[in-house]
């Protein structure tokens, strides 16, 4: 195992916070478990879970109201105590979508002495190019990813925003074990340096498309055994009649 120096005590070291955003259209098993990973890895106080109002790259926007993907969420992580509900990408009022960029500034004068992270799957990271200011959301919180089964993050160096460089530790690579959180520096052509954490091999394989489709095809089947949704969740959906 590598050696890693212990962490302080709680007590004595900033407030670690991941902002986890994202539609939660349902929020699902498989957010739970990117959750605690990271949570356990990093060693967070706080994941704080921010359905997003309007998805800037999915224009048709979710399947459900904001209201109920937000109470989905607090359903979903209720009696966790390092979970959070956040409401900071609730729908703006001029209807303009929401930039992660902006969520983040936000974040950052709400919680001024906090250490904060961005946690989010692999599927978003390969989009980050795509994103209004995609280069600099790494250096206002830096990435936690974890990839999931059937995506392949092994060329890491090609996939970020122009002017991004990725650099691992080849000396700290060489004890990591498999399946265990990997650290990388990211550097922008300015120089500036963040780090960037990576929690390979999650084997969590949901989607929310692919519940959504099930729940509309059968939400009994769906809901035995609780191998898609929190329980909770599932009682939500059949109640609202949501995904018809």
């Amino acid at each position: 195992m590598p050696y890693h120096e212990p962490m302080p005590d709680r007590a004595e070291r900033r407030q670690r916070i991941a902002f986890f955003g994202g539609s939660f259209d349902p929020p699902h098993l498989g957010h739970i478990g990117i959750a605690r990973a990271a949570q356990t890895a990093l060693d967070l106080d706080t994941v704080l879970f921010a359905p997003v109002g309007i998805q800037p790259l999915k224009p048709h926007g979710s399947t459900a109201s904001y209201e109920d993907r937000v109470a989905m969420t607090e359903l979903a992580i209720k009696g966790v105590p390092e979970f959070a509900i956040c409401l900071v990408d609730a729908p703006n009022q001029n209807g303009v979508p929401n930039y992660t960029i902006d969520t983040l500034l936000r974040l950052r004068k709400q919680f001024p002495s906090a250490a904060l992270f961005t946690l989010m799957g692999a599927d978003s990271l390969l989009n980050l190019p795509h994103w209004h200011r995609g280069a600099d959301v790494p250096f206002l919180a830096p990435l936690i990813v974890a990839s999931r089964p059937g995506e392949h993050l092994a060329d890491l160096a090609t996939i970020w925003p122009a002017g991004l460089s990725i650099h691992e530790d080849t000396k700290a690579a060489q004890g990591v074990a498999e399946g265990s959180l990997r650290t990388f520096t990211l550097r922008n052509a300015a120089g500036a340096s963040t780090e960037f954490y990576l929690l390979p091999g999650i084997e969590i394989e949901i989607s929310a498309t692919e519940v959504r489709q099930q729940v509309s095809a059968a939400l009994d089947r769906l809901c035995a055994g609780h191998e898609l949704l929190p329980d909770a969740v599932c009682h939500y959906i059949a109640a609202h009649g949501l995904y018809r």
